[in-house]
Order: structure tokens, then C-alpha cells, then sequence
């Protein structure tokens, strides 16, 4: 079993960076693909960065590659998306999510969800 506790979300101005924590505990936390979704008010959640358990691999949806990072400290046990040129596009609710299958982009493919971090992008 994993919980994830997502931190880390905020209000910044556009242009501006934020840093997203996902602490996760269970036994078996090394052996799980993470990511990040996000969903904003209307709309359903969207893909956003994908990673595999040992940190070697990642995917990104193509409206945040090149300005988002994801990475993963597995001794702490904690996965970050690094956020940068933000834009008010990418105001939403973001969700840490775990698998054991790497690569999925659709909300489907992950087992475990956090409660989610609001990020608001201003003009």
C-alpha cells in the first residue's frame, strides 16, 4: 500500500517557479513508477510528468516539457516537479500519483492519488 501527501503549491506570477513535494510511505515505495496530474476547474485531469522507480527514465505531456521537471529522492522518499515559466495555463489542482507500471498517461493507469496541491498562476 502507498499514501501520497503532496506540498509545495502556492500563488506565484507568471514567469515565476514553484517546487512540488510528494512524500509517499509504504514498503514497497522503490518498486513504484510516480507522476504528477493536475486538473483545473471545468476540466478533467490531465497528464503531466511520469517517472520511473529508480529515476532514469521520464515522460512529459508536451505542454510542460522543456518548463517542468520531475525527479525523485528515493532515500527520502519524496518525488518533486520542479515548475518554471509558469503560465496561468497551468493554474490547477496537481495530484501526486504511483504505479507499478511506468509510462501511463491517463488517470486509469495509477492505483494510488494524493489529495492534491493548489497552484495558482497569476497574470
Amino acid at each position: 500500500q502507498v499514501q501520497l501527501d503532496e506540498s509545495g503549491g502556492g500563488l506565484v506570477q507568471a514567469g515565476g517557479s514553484l517546487r512540488l513535494s510528494c512524500a509517499a510511505s509504504g514498503r514497497t515505495f522503490t518498486n513504484y513508477a510516480m507522476g504528477w496530474f493536475r486538473q483545473a476547474p471545468g476540466k478533467g485531469r490531465e497528464f503531466v510528468a511520469a517517472i520511473s522507480w529508480g529515476g532514469g527514465r521520464t515522460y512529459y505531456a508536451d505542454t510542460v516539457k522543456g518548463r517542468f521537471t520531475i525527479f525523485r529522492d528515493n532515500d527520502k522518499n519524496t518525488v518533486y516537479l520542479q515548475m518554471n515559466s509558469l503560465t496561468p495555463e497551468d493554474t490547477a489542482a496537481y495530484y501526486c500519483v504511483a504505479d507499478r507500471t511506468y509510462g501511463g498517461t491517463r488517470p486509469y493507469q495509477y492505483a494510488y492519488w494524493g489529495q492534491g496541491t493548489q497552484v495558482t498562476v497569476s497574470s
